[in-house]
């Protein structure tokens, strides 16, 4: 009974995750290298699949590593892909590379973020992020999606608030079709909600224009970039990326190197005046 259930179950997922991806049976069972009747059974739940046919169809599907595991799972078969945490020594050159990646982006902003947003890693210039910021949003774990659009963090500086917290949520609506999941619609919804409706004019490319960030020095104009480990067998590292800001001008550029250079200055000063430590 139990292996009747675990066959149905694994198989309304393939059905399912198909479906999502907009993939008849002939067309996935052409790519993960089976038969169209095969590929059927399973999904019906009259054949148990084996585990290299469900790790080839996750692989078609182009599940994510967690998700691939917990189709596996529903099989019966034990996991194939490791989730270490950030400070075991398995992921010890990962974090020694992400934190060379993070100073040599300085003067700008990078930040390594987690699923959900949030901050497990940040260079000095994210600093630009939290002026003026509500400190309960600062307070360990950072979430930097809600620290961008809430009223009470970046989102009363940032001056193009309607056309660049849409391209927000754009994105993370497009990551949940790709990867339904309940949590994150729910945190699209409540992020949603901090950003003012305007209407789309006929003129709406859909690309990200920069964000328009008011600091303390001046108007900043900031694009942004990502970058994820395409290649990781490990689910923690290939759920993070790495967001990295740049200037979209020259100004911006020289406003960021005038901070950079003014919280040098102010670390110097800190350092001279610290009385030395017993020992």
């Amino acid at each position: 009974m139990n292996s009747t259930v675990e066959q149905s179950g694994v198989g309304a997922d393939l059905r399912r995750w198909r479906r999502a991806r907009r993939l008849s049976q002939l067309e996935l069972a052409a790519l993960a290298d089976t038969t169209q009747r095969h590929l059927s059974f399973i999904e019906s739940g009259r054949s148990q699949p084996g585990r290299a046919i469900l790790i080839r169809l996750a692989e078609s599907l182009r599940l994510s590593l967690r998700e691939r595991n917990d189709l596996l799972g529903k099989a019966g078969y034990a996991p194939v892909f490791a989730e270490s945490g950030l400070d075991e020594s398995a992921l010890r050159p990962v974090r020694t590379a992400l934190e060379q990646i993070l100073h040599g982006h300085l003067p700008y902003p990078a930040l390594v973020i987690a699923p959900y947003g949030r901050v497990v890693a940040a260079n000095d210039a994210v600093e630009v992020f939290t002026e003026g910021a509500d400190p309960e949003l600062l307070a360990p774990p950072v979430n930097m999606l809600r620290l961008m659009l809430h009223p009470d963090g970046m989102a009363r500086r940032v001056r193009n608030l309607p056309e660049w917290g849409r391209h927000v949520i754009e994105n993370l609506r497009a990551r949940a079709r790709r990867s339904p999941d309940p949590r994150l619609d729910a945190f699209t919804e409540e992020l949603a909600g901090y950003v003012p409706q305007t209407p789309v004019g006929p003129d709406h490319l859909g690309f990200s224009v920069p964000m328009r960030l008011a600091s303390a020095d001046g108007e900043l104009r900031l694009i942004t970039t990502l970058t994820s480990f395409a290649t990781a067998t490990d689910i923690t590292l290939a759920e993070l990326h790495l967001e990295a800001f740049l200037p979209a001008d020259q100004a911006t550029a020289e406003l960021l190197r005038m901070r950079a250079e003014r919280r040098r200055i102010g670390a110097a000063t800190s350092t001279v005046g610290t009385p030395p430590a017993d020992v």
